[in-house]
């Protein structure tokens, strides 16, 4: 395709050079961007949409074929404000230019239904296994109880193994009913607090727990401001996060050591679960780890939803409630050797 046949495309498009800076623009992305094809030629295609590391990262590892076609949304910050925009990044072959980026500007309304279907989906799923649940919780006590009697029943104590089997069991699957019937809707418990209280508390839990086995980095913004939240079901949201990352890490065998990162940025121009704020906190849990299967991914967050075979699938949904319930959302961004999870947060509640 001859350069000057961009200029007829309606989408703004650049062409990158091998080290990832912009070689060609398009009309449309001079009117995009606000800048002329001057102005944008030889910068750094990442840096056009802030100044984060991940993102150069995955920019990097595109160009390299390792998406096959990376596709993300983010905010490209302009004199007039933070514009949310769809990013599409694709691998040339044969041409003079390593890769295509595609950005389209995103209306807020769009961002913001897609969320609050995302946040509705879930509510609809959470509330139908909270009744269903309460059905269960009611017959699994009276098996305990009848095992206990049996139990105190038996004279040979080989068999008393078997109906302690029987109360474990129940145990087990009553403590999985208790919290899938907690009552996680009731009012938080706010307070105005720096996000790093919670960051490093779950690094030293990480610490404490997998020691040597995990490489722990913490990457933080020390600039970020105090935000209001619950800081209880903030720290367990983040927990449920890095320890999903955590066992993904250390139960899969990978050539490369496991190494799992807390970063915190300041976000701006933010598209929340049913609204934009003009800034807010991103927290994010990133590891170099197998990634999310893709059968996965469009259901990750659902409850019971899990890709271990030790695992509940209530930890992520867990987690996506309680940020939902400050008014933000959890996104994710994976592929073998990189995942992301990214808690969005505002600073106020709503």
């Amino acid at each position: 395709m001859d350069v000057s046949s961009y200029d007829l495309l309606a989408t703004a498009v650049l062409l990158l050079d091998e080290q990832g800076r912009v070689a060609h623009v398009n009309a449309a992305a001079e009117e995009l961007f606000g800048l002329s094809r001057k102005q944008l030629a030889g910068a750094p295609a990442h840096g056009l949409f802030g100044q984060d590391i991940g993102l150069q990262a995955r920019f990097s590892q595109a160009l390299q074929g390792r998406f096959g076609v990376l596709r993300q949304d983010l905010a490209l910050a302009r004199p007039d404000g933070a514009v949310p925009v769809s990013v599409t990044l694709v691998q040339l072959q044969g041409q003079p230019w390593a890769a295509l980026l595609e950005v389209r500007e995103l209306e807020h309304h769009v961002l913001i239904e897609r969320n609050r279907h995302l946040s509705q989906e879930l509510d609809v799923q959470r509330e139908s296994l909270r009744n269903l649940a309460h059905e269960v919780k009611n017959p699994l006590g009276g098996i305990r109880g009848a095992a206990q009697l049996l139990e105190a029943e038996l004279d040979d104590g080989s068999l008393r193994e078997y109906t302690r089997v029987i109360m474990s069991e129940a145990d087990r699957l009553s403590g999985l009913v208790d919290r899938l019937i907690a009552p996680q809707r009731q009012s938080l418990n706010a307070a105005r607090f720096n996000i790093h209280e919670i960051c490093e508390r779950v690094y030293a839990l990480l610490r404490a727990e997998y020691g040597a086995r995990l490489q722990v980095v913490r990457d933080y913004d020390a600039s970020a401001p105090d935000l209001v939240g619950d800081r209880e079901r903030l720290l367990q949201a983040l927990l449920n996060i890095a320890g999903n990352a955590a066992q993904a890490l250390t139960e899969n065998d990978t050539d490369a050591a496991p190494v799992l990162t807390l970063r915190t940025r300041i976000g701006r121009g933010l598209i929340l679960a049913r609204r934009s704020v003009r800034m807010g906190i991103v927290v994010s849990v990133i590891d170099n780890g197998p990634g999310v299967p893709e059968a996965l991914r469009d259901k990750v967050f659902h409850p019971l939803v899990t890709g271990r075979a030790s695992g509940t699938g209530l930890g992520l949904s867990l987690a996506q409630e309680f940020v939902q319930q400050h008014g933000g959302v959890i996104e994710f961004d994976s592929v073998p050797g990189y995942t992301e999870f990214r808690m969005i947060l505002p600073l106020e509640l709503p």
